[in-house]
């Protein structure tokens, strides 16, 4: 976020990243890769990342050069390398997209209950919990004054309900979705998970917010550079880059926004079928969600890196940084936008 010390990179841990894969949790046989990890570069390539330190910075290196590292045959594909070719190919890391892709592609997981955002992370969210859960605690505890900070605090209010009242229309609420009222707990825990997923795409994007402006904003010194606004194709570029940021950041509104206001049709008229269609729906959209916030989010992040305050670098290099290492990842971030979220 924005501070008096300018944009900083965003910085996640490991399992709550749209761009980092921890390779510990995949099977690997190489034991140098198990502490490695899979991250999304600028350009939004996959390279491994062997080492990360403040004094020494990171050391990457592409898959397709691990086999003279590690002097793996050079007659046979080692079995490290198909995973992680496997791997590179995912367009985003973080927790939900990877349950999915993971599957899909057959990569196994040491445990697949290590997919999962960290408990910080998770109180972290609360906030974009509530608009899920109160029409929820608004249907059962309707006039009564319960507090609860996470959603395991509901769901314990559910297996433990102490106002009569609450019970009774628990009951109600267990016989619309045919389900026995002991049962309840676990059914919202099922469907708990797919609304923090919406709550972390939602906290995603808008952190992002503060990173799309600054990096709109330092495009007009480059369109007015006395130089360069004599580059068409600087120019055209620039254009490219403030149009995704806008038209994606509207998509990706636009598509919470029609989760969120199902949701809340939900609550009107409970159902199993309408909370399994409404899991069917959000789930559909995890992957190319999730790839298009991960590029946003390592776009920014890298630009945040290089120029952390308005007057740092200058037109020049930023329009250097834009058209060597930000326009590959934007255009991959066009095409996302065209193939797949506006359907």
């Amino acid at each position: 976020m924005t501070d008096d010390d300018g944009l900083k990179p965003i910085n996640d841990s490991d399992m709550d990243s749209l761009f980092v894969l921890p390779l510990s949790i995949i099977p690997l046989q190489t034991p140098a890769l198990q502490a490695a990890r899979l991250i999304k570069n600028v350009r939004l390539r996959s390279v491994v990342e062997i080492f990360s330190d403040i004094q020494t910075g990171s050391g990457q290196i592409e898959v397709e050069a691990l086999p003279a590292m590690f002097n793996w045959p050079a007659d046979q594909v080692h079995p490290d390398l198909m995973i992680l070719r496997r791997l590179a190919l995912l367009p985003s890391y973080d927790v939900y997209s990877l349950r999915i892709s993971l599957r899909e592609h057959g990569i196994m997981v040491n445990d697949y209950a290590a997919l999962k955002l960290s408990p910080e992370k998770a109180a972290e969210l609360t906030r974009y919990m509530v608009m899920f859960t109160r029409p929820l605690m608004k249907m059962i505890y309707s006039g009564e004054d319960v507090n609860f900070e996470s959603y395991d605090d509901l769901l314990r209010l559910f297996r433990d309900p102490d106002v009569k009242k609450a019970r009774v229309r628990l009951e109600s609420m267990a016989q619309s979705l045919n389900i026995e009222v002991f049962d309840v707990p676990r059914f919202l825990e099922d469907y708990g998970d797919t609304f923090m997923s919406l709550s972390y795409f939602r906290h995603c994007l808008d952190r992002l917010e503060p990173y799309f402006t600054a990096c709109v904003r330092a495009l007009a010194p480059i369109r007015s550079h006395f130089q360069l606004k004599q580059n068409v194709n600087l120019m055209k570029t620039c254009d490219m880059v403030e149009e995704v940021i806008n038209s994606m950041s509207a998509t990706i509104t636009g598509r919470l926004e029609v989760f969120e206001k199902r949701t809340r049709e939900m609550w009107e008229n409970i159902s199993q079928e309408e909370f399994r269609a409404i899991r069917t729906m959000v789930e559909r959209y995890h992957i190319t969600i999730g790839a298009a916030l991960c590029g946003l989010t390592v776009i920014m992040s890298s630009f945040a890196r290089m120029f952390p305050r308005p007057n740092s670098g200058g037109p020049i290099k930023r329009a250097d940084f834009i058209m060597t290492e930000m326009i590959q990842g934007i255009e991959l971030i066009r095409d996302v936008e065209k193939r797949y979220m506006g359907t």
